[in-house]
């Protein structure tokens, strides 16, 4: 595989994700990385984000997903690779 291979991934954070700015530093975050996808908080507190991108970028974004923003304390991220789609033209808030 290489770095410069498209990919996507779907993540779900689990911790204390709410209300900590963690969707606005995440989109912050994809869009310094230049990565197309979206970021919204679940009902259960968690936070879920997909995003598209180069390899490379695409898990400089999961690295950081594990601890986010400074006032975050992320407990788990279960990351799920999936085949890309092409269906997102920016990273943004859903």
């Amino acid at each position: 595989m290489s770095e410069s291979e498209i990919v996507r991934v779907h993540a779900f954070v689990n911790g204390r994700v709410q209300g900590v700015f963690y969707r606005a530093s995440t989109v912050e975050e994809a869009r310094a990385h230049r990565l197309c996808g979206w970021v919204r908080n679940l009902t259960d507190g968690r936070v879920e984000f997909v995003a598209e991108g180069l390899r490379e970028n695409v898990e400089a974004l999961v690295r950081w997903s594990q601890s986010g923003p400074r006032m975050a304390r992320v407990d788990a991220v279960d990351v799920r690779w999936e085949n890309v789609r092409g269906d997102e033209e920016e990273f943004r808030v859903r």
